[in-house]
């Protein structure tokens, strides 16, 4: 079942599914909607009654205002994921999807029951690494493409940046149309992911997640991935690490069995 309706005020498109006795709430990357989890989601019919939303400025969802810059875009998001959550559920977050999750479960914790986080882009918890490194310099020129109006050329940079696995040229003409379009997207996002706006990486506050995390990462996945997840391990206690075997960064479109299973073993459904 899939509808638009308001949620925390916000005209949001939903999508429900499942007949699952525990609830579980899926938060999707940038540049995707509520349907990048559909293939994970059909392993999971009669394990979850799950929900799905599209952010703002993806999918059926209403675009955002822009008011508040990157933190005001993540405060809407996290809001509405808030809004979706009637009882406990077990939180699905994936790339910057994973980011609201990890809000939810710090400010939010008696609505999160378990967290599943496939590769959060906290990039600051991997400074100083040499993956950062390499990171930082995969993205140069990121921003001065889309300043000047370079929009393919920006593309080009995050996709090399960020699915190696997948390079620009043996993408199909509408994927790289797609991403080429809607790469601003990217850029209003980086004060998170790039800059942590939220604060979710300072001094002790990671430290405060009390429930038990699933951290889900492809083998071809950018270095900056491992980097990040070894920062994530060593501060929160209830951490269990999983890799699949050939996926990169966009596992639930590539690898969607693997990463059912991965959580249907995880929430033990």
């Amino acid at each position: 079942m899939s509808e638009t309706e308001a949620v925390s005020g916000f005209p949001t498109h939903v999508v429900r599914a499942g007949r699952g006795v525990r609830r579980a709430l899926f938060i999707h990357c940038t540049l995707g909607h509520s349907g990048t989890w559909a293939r994970v989601q059909a392993a999971l019919l009669d394990k979850l009654a799950m929900t799905a939303f599209d952010r703002p400025s993806h999918g059926r969802s209403a675009a955002w205002s822009g008011t508040g810059g990157a933190l005001g875009l993540h405060d809407l998001t996290t809001r509405i994921a808030a809004g979706l959550i009637d009882r406990r559920a077990d939180l699905v977050g994936h790339s910057y999807g994973a980011t609201v999750a990890l809000r939810l479960a710090l400010e939010h914790p008696g609505k999160v029951r378990t967290l599943t986080l496939i590769e959060p882009p906290l990039f600051a918890l991997a400074a100083g690494t040499p993956a950062h490194d390499a990171h930082v310099a995969a993205m140069a020129g990121f921003g001065a493409a889309l300043a000047a109006g370079e929009r393919e050329r920006a593309a080009r940079i995050f996709q090399r940046a960020m699915n190696p696995d997948a390079p620009w040229d043996t993408l199909p003409e509408r994927a790289r149309d797609r991403l080429a379009r809607q790469i601003d997207r990217i850029a209003e996002e980086r004060g998170v992911t790039r800059d942590d706006a939220p604060g979710l990486t300072r001094s002790g506050r990671l430290e405060g997640v009390q429930m038990p995390v699933l951290l889900l990462e492809g083998s071809a996945s950018p270095r900056i991935v491992p980097a990040v997840h070894d920062a994530f391990a060593a501060r929160v206690a209830q951490t269990r690490r999983v890799m699949i075997v050939g996926a990169g960064h966009m596992s639930p479109l590539t690898h969607p069995e693997g990463v059912a299973g991965e959580i249907a073993a995880f929430l033990k459904v």
